[in-house]
This record gives C-alpha cells, sequence and structure tokens, in this order.
C-alpha cells in the first residue's frame, strides 16, 4: 500500500492530518536549501526503526534541538551540545543517531566547498539507481542505510515513487520538476 491510499484510511482525524501535512506539502517535492534538505536527512535518520508518524510528531523538537537545522550551527556543536541532545525528550536520543547528526553537517560543509551547496553535490550525482545512491552515501555519511537513503531521495525528489500516478498531489509534485523527471533512464 502506497502512502497515498494509506492516508485515507489512517484515523483518528488529528493522525491523518499529521500525515496529510507532509504528503500534501512536503513528500515529494523539491527541496533547494541546504538547511532543509540537511533537516530532512536528520529526519530520515532519526525514523530508522520507528514509524514516520513519530518524527513527525517530533519535528519541531528537532528544528529546536537542531538550531533549525543550521548546517553551520550543528557543525560546531561541541561534547556539552551532544550530552544536551541526549538529554532532550523532543527528539530521539539515540548517541549514533546525534553523532550522525553532527558528523554528517560536518561532512556537508565540506561538500559546500567544493560544490557549492549540497544540493548541487546531489545534482552532481544525478541520476543514479538506488543501488549506486547507497553506496555513495555510506561512503559518505554516517548512519544512511537503504532505507534511509531511499527515503530521502525519494521525499526530495532525486528518485520516482514518493506518490502514486492516481494520487491528486502527483501532478503538483510534477509541477516542481522533480529531478528524477529530468533525464534518468536509470529510474
Amino acid at each position: 500500500m502506497s502512502y497515498c491510499s494509506a492516508i485515507e484510511r489512517m484515523s483518528p482525524e488529528d493522525r491523518k492530518a499529521l500525515h496529510k501535512n507532509y504528503h500534501d506539502n512536503h513528500y515529494g517535492f523539491p527541496i533547494h536549501d541546504d538547511n532543509e534538505l540537511f533537516g530532512r536527512l536528520v529526519m530520515e535518520i532519526n525514523q530508522a526503526g520507528l514509524s514516520w508518524e513519530t518524527i513527525l510528531k517530533k519535528e519541531e523538537g528537532f528544528r529546536k534541538a537542531y538550531d533549525n537545522f543550521d548546517i553551520q550551527k550543528v557543525a560546531a556543536y561541541t561534547e556539552e551540545d551532544r550530552e544536551k541532545l541526549l538529554n532532550d525528550p523532543g527528539i530521539i536520543r539515540n548517541k549514533l543517531k546525534v553523532n550522525a547528526a553532527i558528523e554528517n553537517a560536518k561532512t556537508i560543509i565540506e561538500l559546500q566547498k567544493e560544490f557549492g551547496s549540497f544540493e548541487k553535490w546531489l545534482e552532481h550525482h544525478h541520476p543514479k539507481t538506488l543501488p549506486e545512491w547507497m553506496k555513495l552515501f555510506k561512503k559518505t555519511f554516517k548512519f544512511t542505510g537503504g532505507e534511509i537513503v531511499n527515503e530521502f531521495l525519494m521525499s526530495i525528489g532525486y528518485l520516482k515513487g514518493a506518490h502514486s500516478e492516481d494520487c491528486s498531489i502527483y501532478k503538483d509534485v510534477l509541477k516542481k520538476k522533480p529531478l528524477w523527471m529530468k533525464g534518468d533512464s536509470k529510474k
């Protein structure tokens, strides 16, 4: 069952509204801001082993704890900041995931220096098959397994599949010209 059809079957209404907002306004739409791309990566990493609903409920907590996903600020976090994050009930308090966020911010800064932006680094490597992306992410970032890479890239428009073609939001995503539309013969 696709995310699109799963939302329609959800209840109660507050749960459905939480998922519907993400589905209708964020999932599969291209992101052109490096901090927001980093934020989506942090959220996808934190979802590992948990439900997406748990992450959506904690999104504001993540934004607050990680300085609104400001890459420069997160990359400069100290041991004291790590401890503060590990004690923050507004996020997922997992040492590997907290460390991954900080280390990945540092990596993105290096990618920005080399490519101009995190987005340009992603564009530089497009198109790739999912296995090729997984290999690249595993080599480049911390805590990025296959499902994390797949969901991250699908959620930001680099891989097809965020919405079923009969979903009303599918056409809205197409209007934003996700990168998977641009000559990706390796879908």
